[in-house]
Formats: structure tokens, C-alpha cells, sequence
């Protein structure tokens, strides 16, 4: 349990909060002790800047213009009684220490830098500004510093460390002790305050994750209600990346969901289908297998008319059969795209004139009459073989639900940019309930006599139109006819 809680985004977090306050903190800790002492020696060498010169005239170093060194000697005692936090050495014009008041087996230098002494008397603004210290061979500090005698006249220096080693001891006492204390207690509480708000900030944070995060495992285990609805499943205009991956799983799952209906349907329909084609495919199958048979049993009973009507009807039925198989594998390559249309522009008044000759032949043998009411010259970018088989499914299924002594009428018009050539038989029209699975496979109106096709026809003519970006639409008219109404776009 414990490990698993280690691995969730916000226990990383915390853990990388964590990490880094105690980084910063501790960077900041030595910055700021950093800090405080050059601020420190800053000030300490500002306020005490005209000290060396103070001396020299407070005490009387100077006699006759010359060093007193009675003067300087009582000057050294003194200020390692009264004040050990300085040191004060004596320097002639190279630097050389010449005498001094501090420990002499501490003092680690004969000589001291001139440079920091002379930037400083040029220009006494420059601080801080560390001198050599003579207690050692690498460390700096801040000074005081007057030249002697005289400025005029000068033989030497009267050189003041401002931080001796008593300042240096006490320093150290107080940074180990008070000052680490409240640095450490500073620390503490700012890591405290810092991680507070970290962990309530990124539980703000990754409580939306943990919903998506649960969504998503609702999903996958097949409850599709956590999706949002459809009305809310726009990405937000304004919101954060949390937002927007959450309206993206929505989509996502949507369309998933949306999916995984629509193959249901599909295999739905497939069942459908199978059992369909398998009924249409049995009953030529039957018809033939029983002519033929009744063939082989009577034929010496058969006279040569009735034997050859028998071959005459098994021959239909093994048409029929071929022309539901052909109109199958059409079907199957339209479903699947593997037919797709060549398209170019045309004349499609031309087109239809052509089909209707062709099927006149056919009309007049229903006795129907087949006629072209208008035909505007319109220009269509269509795949013309398409197109023809288009009209030939319609014009055929017209004139088979035509009875005879009526007529079938085409008429081509301009419409929408595109052109819309109708189709228009006089049959007893669809039943309301049938138009809806008009354009389905296999489908036949429950009241109609069959034709000798399979129900593709329809179906085959929708997939032609639809993959040339037009349509078929179906007007309805009871005991007048129906009309079936092509579009296709323009050139």
C-alpha cells in the first residue's frame, strides 16, 4: 500500500517539493549568512573609516612632527584591554610592519599589501574593501588606515584591522550558536509554510487527474456514463491542460462509443444480410436443382416441349441466380470503396436519353410507355458508367412496378448547382412504413410482387450517388406512384 502510494503523481510531487524547499533553503541560508557579513564589514568599515586618524590625534601619536612611540606603545596597550575586537599595526611607506598590538606568535605577515591601502586613501567611498591580514597568509578584512606623521609628510601608516581575531572568535561563537539557531528555526518554518501550500496546491492539481484518471478506468471497463454529454464535449476556450485533455478523452470516447454502436449495426445487419442473401440464393438454387431433377426421373415421360420448357425455367433461374451474385460483389465493392468513381464533366440530358432507348425495348414489353417530359442541358462532374447504372436500377425497378398501359416519365432539371433528374413511375406508390428501409439491402415492400431481383438495386444506385457526392430522395405518392429524385453536383 505504501509503495503503491509512492508511485502516485502526487507523492511525487510532494517528494519534488519537498527536495526542492530544502535546495532553496539551504542555498538561501548561505546567501544570506554570506550576505549578512558583507554587510557587515560594509558598515563596520564605513563607520569606522576616519578611525586610524582619530587616534592619531586623540592620542597624540604625533610630536613635533615626528611619532611618538612612547604614544603608540600606550595606544597598543590600551586597545588590546578596552577593545580586542581591532588591531592596530604600524607600517612604514613599503608596507613593512614595524610594530603592532596584537599577539606576536600570531602574526603570519612582515608585510602588508599597499595597493587596497592607497585605493582607499584616494577614494575613502570604496567600501568594503578588504586589506591583508597579518595574522594570515590568504585572509582579507576590512581596515582603517591614515598615513603618519603626516599626510603631508608621510613615513608610514597607522593600519587598523577592524575585525581582529577576538572579533573573528566572537563571530564565530554566534553564528555556531544564535545565529544557526535562527536560521535553522527560519528554515524550519519557511519549509513548513512552503510544503503546506505545495501539497494543497497540487491536491487542487491532481484532484482533477484523479477523476480523469478514474473516467478513463470507468470506460475501460465498459461504463461509458462518466463520457460527457455531447452538448459539452467542445474543447473550453480558456482552462489549462488538464481541461483540455479531459474535453479530448470526452471526444475521444464519444466517437469510440459512437463506434462501437455502429459496428453493432453492422453486425446486425450482416446477420441480416447473410441470412437474406442465403434465402435468396436457396430459392433459384431449389428451382433449378428441382427442374433438373424432375428432368432426369421423367424423362422418358416428357415429351421434347416439356423438356424444354424445363431447361427453359432452370436456364432463368441459374440467370437469376448470376445476376444476384454479380449484384452481390458490386454491393460488397461499393460498402468497402474498392469501386471508386472516375469523375468528369458531362452532358447528363445526353446520358439519360441514351438509357431510356436502351430500355424501350423493355418498356414496350410491359406495355408501358417510357418518355422524357424536359431535359435542361445541365453539366454534372460524374463517373458516367456510375451514373448510367444508376438510371438503369431506377428506370427498371419503374417499369416493373408500372402496370401495363400506364407510362414511367424521366425529366432533367437544373437545381441547387448541381442537376436532378426524376424518375417517376405510375405504380400504386410506398407504403409509409417502407420508405425508411427503401434503400436497404434486400429489401422489398411487404405488399409487392416480387420481380425477379434480389433488392439490391436500390441499395447499389444510393452507394453509386452518395460515393459521387450527390443523393436519391424518394417522393411518395399513394396510388399515384413514386418518384425517385437523383442529384449530382455540377461541373
Amino acid at each position: 500500500m505504501a509503495l503503491s502510494l509512492f508511485r502516485t503523481l502526487y507523492a511525487r510531487l510532494a517528494l519534488g517539493l519537498f527536495l526542492l524547499l530544502v535546495i532553496v533553503g539551504g542555498l538561501f541560508t548561505v546567501l544570506s549568512l554570506y550576505s549578512v557579513r558583507e554587510y557587515t564589514a560594509a558598515v563596520n568599515q564605513e563607520l569606522n573609516r576616519d578611525l586610524a586618524s582619530h587616534l592619531v590625534s586623540d592620542r597624540n601619536l604625533v610630536t613635533d612632527g615626528r611619532l611618538n612611540s612612547n604614544a603608540l606603545k600606550e595606544l597598543f596597550e590600551l586597545y588590546m584591554a578596552i577593545n580586542p575586537s581591532i588591531e592596530i599595526y604600524l607600517l612604514d611607506r613599503e608596507g613593512r610592519i614595524l610594530s603592532y598590538s596584537a599577539d606576536p606568535d600570531k602574526i603570519k605577515r612582515n608585510r602588508v599589501s599597499l595597493a587596497p591601502i592607497q585605493t582607499l586613501l584616494s577614494n575613502p567611498e570604496t567600501y568594503p574593501l578588504p586589506g591583508d591580514d597579518p595574522r594570515s597568509h590568504d585572509r582579507r578584512k576590512v581596515f582603517s588606515v591614515t598615513p603618519v606623521p603626516s599626510e603631508k609628510n608621510p613615513t608610514g601608516y597607522l593600519y587598523v584591522v577592524l575585525r581582529g581575531e577576538e572579533y573573528d572568535m566572537a563571530e564565530s561563537m554566534v553564528h555556531s550558536n544564535r545565529l544557526l539557531q535562527m536560521g535553522a528555526g527560519a528554515l524550519a518554518v519557511s519549509l513548513f509554510v512552503g510544503l503546506l501550500a505545495g501539497l494543497v496546491f497540487f491536491r487542487l492539481l491532481t484532484r482533477r487527474l484523479s477523476r480523469l484518471t478514474e473516467r478513463v478506468e470507468s470506460f475501460e471497463a465498459g461504463d461509458a456514463g462518466p463520457v460527457a454529454s455531447e452538448e459539452n464535449e467542445r474543447v473550453p476556450a480558456q482552462g489549462d491542460d488538464i481541461d483540455y485533455l479531459t474535453a479530448r478523452f470526452d471526444q475521444m470516447a464519444r466517437r469510440i462509443a459512437a463506434q462501437l454502436d455502429l459496428l453493432k449495426d453492422k453486425d446486425h445487419q450482416r446477420r441480416q444480410l447473410v441470412a437474406q442473401v442465403s434465402h435468396d440464393l436457396r430459392t433459384p438454387l431449389a428451382s433449378i436443382q428441382g427442374y433438373l431433377e424432375a428432368l432426369q426421373l421423367k424423362q422418358a415421360e416428357l415429351n421434347p416441349a416439356e423438356r424444354a420448357r424445363f431447361l427453359e425455367v432452370a436456364l432463368a433461374e441459374t440467370h437469376r441466380l448470376g445476376q444476384l451474385l454479380d449484384e452481390l460483389f458490386e454491393l460488397a465493392a461499393l460498402e468497402a470503396r474498392e469501386k471508386q468513381p472516375d469523375l468528369e464533366p458531362f452532358l447528363i440530358a445526353e446520358l439519360v436519353h441514351d438509357v431510356v432507348q436502351k430500355h424501350q425495348p423493355e418498356a414496350e414489353r410491359a406495355a408501358v410507355n417510357l418518355d422524357i417530359l424536359s431535359a435542361d442541358a445541365v453539366m454534372v462532374k460524374a463517373d458516367i458508367a456510375m451514373t448510367e447504372r444508376i438510371l438503369d436500377n431506377l428506370i427498371s425497378n419503374a417499369i416493373g412496378h408500372s402496370p401495363a398501359d400506364s407510362k414511367v416519365t424521366l425529366a432533367v432539371q437544373r437545381s441547387e448547382g448541381g442537376a436532378r433528374i426524376v424518375v417517376a413511375d405510375s405504380g400504386s406508390g410506398i407504403d409509409t412504413d417502407d420508405i425508411e428501409h427503401l434503400f436497404e439491402p434486400f429489401y422489398q415492400a411487404s405488399d409487392s410482387a416480387r420481380t425477379g431481383h434480389a433488392g439490391l438495386g436500390l441499395a447499389i444506385a444510393q452507394r453509386m450517388a452518395e460515393l459521387q457526392r450527390g443523393h436519391i430522395s424518394v417522393l411518395n405518392r399513394i396510388s399515384v406512384g413514386a418518384e425517385f429524385q437523383v442529384w449530382l453536383p455540377g461541373k
